[in-house]
């Protein structure tokens, strides 16, 4: 449960730093013969910053939760 958390709280870390995923991706305009014609496209996923602060939270729960759980077994 301690990795689970501690993955989650940092993703929730990048969740906020961030705001979102950007990538590229190549589309083909033209493709007659020997001519070949493409464009690249910059696209941004967003990640809304309620997303990662509940992220963040659930992964501190899990390190705070986890730890108690295996004190009383």
């Amino acid at each position: 449960m301690k990795t689970i958390g501690i993955i989650l709280a940092i993703a929730g870390v990048i969740a906020l730093v961030y705001g979102g995923i950007d990538y590229t991706r190549d589309k083909t305009v033209l493709d007659a013969g020997p001519l070949n014609i493409t464009t690249t496209e910059h696209k941004t996923f967003p990640i809304p910053a309620v997303v990662g602060v509940v992220v963040l939270i659930g992964g501190v729960a899990l390190l705070l939760g986890g730890s108690r759980r295996s004190r009383v077994l």
